[in-house]
């Protein structure tokens, strides 16, 4: 009984195979074009985008505009032209004063703090001015090391209760921005030596609670609604000097132990402690403020450190 053998035509088995390599070749660049033009990739593409701006802290304004977002390659590189443009374009003392420990930021095209700030807690010092930032974040507390606050010319409306937690904070300035009050919290950073909370323009009050800020030695509370002075102020042992000129006083306590601004108030019936004399004209106001402090500058020149309180000035001023 024989066998059957069967024979290949290699030229067949060949052709098969690259037909099928074919195909599945033609399979892959379809899927490739179809992958390309679906709103998936767009996506992710879009928010491979948003990740690398945020990372190098560029606002969503920028790069998003009417709700949608330009992932163009060039907008990224003339951000970072401009940026790189802003920077070189500096002035020299600003430069001296930018450090690893230092937090800069300028400009009306910044509506929010860069997300990769919460990350540098490790900064000391936020100067922020001339933006239209409006919320300082909760996230503040973090930033245990910081000193100093210099957030000036903004439009912020409220200060977060955990500014509290700022236990070696020097100086806060939010001068010209928005706020109608201070949280009582800010008593508790006890290191606070400068407060600058001038311009805000509807200002009425400061918490009791800041009568703990023992370290004081400046306030500024100008340009605002105050009726009175607050009497945390009167208890700040260590003040040296307060300006709460152009405010609403009515009335004063009766002894003020440091050096006081009050120009346009209307206060009434305004005297001078040593000579009950009414000051009638707007030169003799200037007059005498300019020789009061004249006098103060004199004093602290003649004295070997500065002193704790200031000779006694107990005065009102009428326009």
């Amino acid at each position: 009984m024989g066998h059957k053998v069967v024979v290949f035509d290699i030229s067949v088995v060949r052709a098969l195979w690259e037909t099928r390599v074919k195909k599945h070749k033609a399979w892959q660049k379809k899927e490739a074009e179809r992958l390309e033009k679906s709103a998936l990739e767009k996506i992710k593409e879009e928010w491979n985008f948003v990740a690398e701006c945020r990372r190098k802290g560029i606002p969503q304004a920028v790069y998003c505009k009417n709700g949608f977002i330009d992932t163009s390659v060039r907008l990224l590189d003339k951000i970072e032209r401009n940026a790189l443009t802003r920077q070189s374009s500096l002035p020299k003392d600003r430069g001296k004063r930018s450090s690893a420990f230092v937090f800069e930021l300028s400009g009306e095209h910044w509506t929010e703090l860069p997300d990769s700030l919460k990350e540098q807690t490790h900064l000391k010092e936020w100067h922020i001015s001339n933006t239209l930032i409006q919320i300082i974040p909760t996230y503040i507390e973090l930033f245990q090391a910081m000193r100093i606050l210099d957030l000036p010319k903004n439009q912020i409306s409220h200060l977060p209760a955990e500014i509290g937690c700022l236990k070696n904070l020097k100086e806060l300035n939010v001068s010209f921005n928005h706020l109608k009050s201070i949280p009582p919290e800010l008593g508790d950073c006890e290191n606070l030596d400068r407060l600058d909370c001038s311009g805000n323009l509807e200002l009425m009050e400061l918490p009791f609670e800041l009568s703990n800020l023992k370290q004081v030695t400046f306030v500024d509370i100008s340009a605002n609604k105050f009726s009175s002075v607050p009497i945390c102020v009167l208890r700040m042992s260590n003040l040296q000097w307060l300006d709460i000129s152009n405010n609403n006083l009515i009335d004063l306590p009766q002894d003020i132990d440091r050096f006081v601004s009050l120009m346009d108030n209307p206060i009434d019936n305004a005297r001078c402690e040593d000579g009950d004399e009414i000051m009638e004209s707007e030169r003799d106001r200037q007059h005498f403020d300019k020789e009061v402090m004249k006098a103060y500058i004199e004093d602290l020149k003649e004295r070997e450190s500065v002193p704790s309180y200031t000779t006694k000035v107990s005065f009102s001023l009428q326009l």
